[in-house]
């Protein structure tokens, strides 16, 4: 039997420039950015990461305030519109649940900014759909929606 997916999507505006936002959002640490939140471990350092995180194939890991970790790897770098990447060996409660992961940014000029949505997609173990869904539409999806502001934030106190 097959796992299933579940996916949650948030998106806000920065009010920065399209090449400003791109470089906070996409080359800025998670260290900071993503903080605990109920069950929901914070990103606390980044080990072996392999280039400066602009390029396709690069990975690093994330270790997590559990003291679990994570690994991600870039898959699409296009540079001012698309960045995405995978996520795989996750230990702790998702570790037992989650088979990988993808995130995608999206970066869109506006009037008054830059539009940011992003969108994570998680692949469940077989067996866990249900219970893996049921996490993303209640903690992931809203920690999402908690987090990005932040971002924005750092991205606005940032600008050039």
């Amino acid at each position: 039997m097959s796992g299933r997916s579940a996916t949650a999507v948030t998106e806000l505006l920065a009010t920065a420039t399209l090449d400003h936002t791109w470089d906070v959002a996409t080359m800025h640490t998670p260290v900071g950015l993503y903080p605990r939140a109920g069950l929901l471990p914070a990103v606390v350092e980044v080990r072996d990461q392999t280039g400066d995180w602009d390029g396709v194939g690069q990975t690093r890991q994330l270790m997590l305030s559990d003291g679990g970790s994570v690994i991600e790897h870039t898959t699409n770098v296009d540079r001012l519109e698309f960045f995405a990447y995978n996520l795989t060996d996750f230990q702790k409660v998702f570790g037992g649940m989650v088979e990988s992961a993808r995130a995608e940014w999206t970066f869109t000029q506006a009037p008054n900014g830059t539009l940011i949505r992003w969108r994570y997609t998680f692949h469940s173990k077989a067996g866990y759909g249900i219970p893996l869904a049921a996490i993303i539409k209640f903690l992931w999806g809203p920690y999402m929606a908690r987090v990005l502001p932040g971002i924005v934030a750092e991205i606005e106190r940032s600008r050039r």
